[in-house]
């Protein structure tokens, strides 16, 4: 096919020809893969500025995403693309291979870096390109401080996401850290904490959460806004109408005194099982569980409690014309729904996939993990229902672009089962919030046409 970029696509692709250090911060579905390819095939055949680039992915972009956009577009078909999957012998083979680009899970980054330091060669690439900068968000993680080492070696990276802060602004040291190793944000997260940010919540010694102070967030904006530029798809895509519902769940008198012996006691006993959290984190998880309809004991069984937002769920898979996509969030969930909706069918494979995009699923099941990344499902649907609900941001506005993305013809309606109150509401109002900061964040660092 041949390439015919939009605007924003050329101005994107300059920018990263441009800029040795570039964070995009492309919305889901604006072609960020398409983009960064054009720019190395100008980069290392036109220029002759880099001779091999590694990719940084999640498992199933490694597998799939890149060589399908190469494969897609006519202006790409030189680049050869060699892809570090599989146990280790393989990845060795791939790693051996001539190839222009190197894909690699973000899983193995890990072993990659001892791999090289263990040769005693040098690091063979010069651009790296970090697919889901977000997924680097944490400095303790030791895949961050593992491919720390290699930043200084490569003259050339591009950092990839749309949800760049999803926990707020701490998110931004890490991945900003990998860019430019400490110029703007400072050289250790302790020195960029202690600048913008004062303590929360805490417990003794020990803070839970970070305050950004008054005028941090425009501070860190003007700091990084050279090298990091966001793109919204709602400026440059012409996408159709989302609609955001919230269901109020009811639950009856006894169910939500269960729920409440739970929030207070940290103990629930329903005939002979024991249902015990023993801690903050436990209590909310118990929470959201008999929010959703059941609940784990200490050993394993599930305790059904309501059926409330199964009775909600039918509903509207009863009353909807298009197929629904459920996100769900415990597998006794799954089971619930599969024992009311007859015919759900579990997103697992390829197969699930095509037949959801042709037409043959009426009501497709995934967990928010499973579809994070790299899945166009836009073709089988327009209506999400999300059954339970996730804290993290990355993974609720990730799964919503399953659908709600290029391709979409159709007013993507987005249903929230809420069981009234519980900690659905908290979840909500959280992701809501995060929203609002990572959008102010975005907003700032905006792309902007040029009148």
């Amino acid at each position: 096919m041949q390439y015919q970029p939009h605007d924003y696509q050329t101005r994107a692709t300059q920018l990263v020809i441009d800029k040795p250090k570039i964070g995009l911060f492309l919305d889901m579905g604006l072609g960020k893969t398409v983009i960064t390819m054009t720019a190395i095939q100008e980069l290392m055949y036109d220029r002759f500025e880099i001779s091999r680039v590694l990719v940084i992915a999640p498992k199933r972009v490694a597998e799939d995403t890149w060589t399908r956009e190469r494969a897609k577009w006519d202006h790409l078909k030189d680049l050869r693309i060699s892809k570090v999957l599989g146990n280790e012998q393989q990845r060795i083979r791939a790693l051996r291979a001539e190839a222009d680009i190197y894909v690699i899970g973000r899983d193995n980054v890990i072993w990659l870096i001892n791999y090289y330091q263990g040769l005693r060669k040098g690091w063979p690439f010069d651009m790296i390109v970090i697919d889901e900068l977000s997924s680097f968000k944490n400095p303790q993680a030791k895949r961050f401080r593992a491919l720390k080492k290699a930043m200084p070696s490569v003259s050339r990276v591009v950092g990839l996401t749309g949800t760049p802060s999803p926990n707020g602004l701490m998110d931004l040291w890490a991945e900003v850290y990998l860019l430019d190793q400490g110029e703007r944000l400072g050289l250790t997260l302790g020195s960029y904490r202690e600048r913008y940010f004062r303590p929360g919540a805490r417990n003794g010694y020990v803070v839970y959460k970070w305050e950004p102070f008054r005028n941090a967030q425009k501070e860190i904006e003007d700091k990084i806004s050279d090298i990091c530029i966001s793109m919204s798809a709602a400026d440059y895509l012409k996408l159709p109408k989302r609609i955001d519902n919230v269901i109020p769940v009811q639950l009856s008198p006894d169910e939500m005194e269960a729920y409440k012996r739970m929030e207070r006691d940290q103990l629930l006993q329903i005939e002979d099982d024991d249902i015990a959290a023993l801690n903050a984190a436990a209590v909310m998880t118990k929470l959201l569980q008999i929010a959703n309809g059941s609940v784990y004991t200490n050993e394993g069984k599930v305790v059904k409690i309501h059926e409330a937002k199964l009775e909600a769920l039918a509903e509207i898979v009863d009353t909807t014309d298009s197929p629904v996509l459920v996100f769900y969030s415990y597998k006794h969930d799954l089971a619930a729904i599969q024992g009311k909706i007859k015919g759900a069918r579990i997103l697992e494979n390829e197969k699930d996939i095509s037949d959801w995009n042709a037409g043959k699923v009426q009501v497709l099941l995934a967990h928010p993990a499973s579809v994070g990344y790299g899945l166009n499902l836009q073709e089988g649907g327009h209506v999400i229902v999300w059954y339970g609900l996730t804290w993290s941001l990355e993974l609720y506005q990730q799964a919503n672009a399953r659908l709600y993305r290029q391709g979409q013809e159709k007013p993507v309606i987005i249903h929230h089962l809420i069981a009234e109150g519980t900690a659905d509401e908290e979840v909500m109002a959280a992701l809501q919030n995060k929203d609002t900061s990572q959008a102010a964040l975005l907003a700032a660092l905006k792309e902007r046409r040029a009148k």
